[in-house]
């Protein structure tokens, strides 16, 4: 039986044209967390003339547009992300970012501009739509929150999607590949903050004094070895320390040591456990040596989890659309993080990830890859993402998850 409309192929390439020239004038442009205004506006015109009902989020830049088939039926949501991040850019590109300190370093203007091609191509196809599409184009994915801030807007009330999509380009993954898997795909990211406070002095006499440094990296050590031995591997966490900061002068011993992390479970229960266990070693390494300890966590985006039913969905359209060898199946989850679980708390759904790396690269793993100053994208894969987004929506509008 076929699961597609296989032209969507041929639909995505005519569309490449438009696609890349919008992709590229958002590269040019970046914008970081949840208004990106321009960026928005870009889009909104590249959707100009389309049988779309806009909504416009009231806490941030993003809004959706909304495509009501001919006949009522079950909804649909489609998700591209459009903000930037904080670096650099090193590509060389022609198009590369104009704004210093900025740049599209994990595809979000190849996400939202893939969203777009696909909004145009199901478009031209509404008086055969039962049902109904919500193409997402969010803001504030870098660590914002933008997908909370949408849903607590209102904007996937009505019409509530029952089921949702999402895809992510992947610069060192073979170029075409669509890959993804059940249950958990990313982890949650909460950030750890710890202050320890001993008594400051004199370096040269230490004894009068309570030193914070030694007992900050023993925490430090305490909590690797709480994962080394304490975390089951079969319900994986991570704990990086990626920042210490402490003293002013090389012969004063300083009052404080701040300690800054981050925490990456794939469990609510081990993301619990684990907020508990970072408290209770810092504060207990600390009380070992007449120190005191703060300990602050700030919640991050919880753990992606995709249903089993829409990843079953997308390696069918993969492997109809691109051939049987297309699709591969992610053997592990990413301890990165990804705030489309918002959407996927709410909403059964799935994220999965196309590679984007130039066909003739033996070894893609060596290229940059994301958050990189000089990560690219081969821009001719960009046509699968558009497939798979008009096959997804139209697939679950016909058969739900047959």
């Amino acid at each position: 039986m076929t699961l597609v409309n296989t032209d969507f192929h041929a639909a995505a390439e005519a569309e490449y044209d438009a696609m890349i020239a919008l992709r590229r004038a958002i590269h040019a442009d970046p914008e970081l967390g949840l208004h990106c205004t321009r960026t928005s506006a870009k889009l909104k015109a590249s959707l100009e003339g389309l049988p779309l009902e806009i909504r416009d989020s009231t806490s941030t830049s993003g809004f959706v547009a909304i495509l009501r088939g001919a006949r009522p039926g079950r909804t649909v949501l489609l998700r591209g992300d459009m903000d930037a991040l904080p670096i650099h850019e090193e590509t060389g590109l022609d198009f590369a970012s104009q704004t210093d300190g900025k740049m599209h370093a994990c595809g979000h203007d190849t996400h939202s501009a893939m969203l777009s091609a696909a909004a145009r191509i199901l478009c031209a196809q509404q008086a055969s739509l039962e049902g109904t599409i919500v193409f997402m184009f969010q803001p504030g994915e870098e660590g914002h929150h933008g997908a909370r801030f949408m849903i607590e807007d209102g904007l996937l009330d009505d019409p509530k999607p029952d089921a949702a999509f999402a895809l992510h380009i992947w610069p060192t993954m073979p170029g075409g590949v669509v890959t993804s898997r059940t249950g958990a795909l990313l982890a949650s990211t909460d950030a750890l903050n710890a202050t320890i406070r001993g008594k400051g002095g004199h370096a040269a006499m230490p004894y009068d004094a309570i030193d914070p440094i030694p007992v900050a990296c023993e925490a430090v050590g305490a909590l690797q070895a709480h994962l080394a031995r304490r975390v089951p591997f079969f319900d994986a966490a991570v704990i990086s320390i990626t920042q210490i900061h402490a003293g002013t002068a090389y012969n004063v011993i300083p009052e404080t040591v701040e300690l800054k992390g981050t925490l990456r479970t794939l469990s609510d229960e081990r993301r619990t456990a684990e907020k508990a266990a970072i408290e209770r070693i810092v504060t207990a390494v600390a009380s070992a040596h007449d120190c005191t300890a703060e300990v602050r966590i700030d919640q991050g985006y919880p753990a992606c989890r995709n249903d089993a039913r829409a990843v079953a969905l997308v390696e069918g359209l993969a492997k109809d659309l691109f051939g049987e060898d297309q699709y591969v199946e992610m053997p592990t989850p990413i301890m990165g993080g990804e705030d489309f679980a918002y959407v996927l708390q709410k909403v059964p759904g799935c994220m999965a990830f196309v590679g984007v790396a130039p066909p003739d690269e033996a070894a893609p793993g060596g290229r940059a890859g994301l958050h990189h100053a000089k990560m690219t994208v081969h821009e001719e894969w960009l046509t699968r993402g558009v497939a798979l987004h008009c096959g997804f929506a139209t697939r679950f509008l016909a058969r739900g998850w047959e």
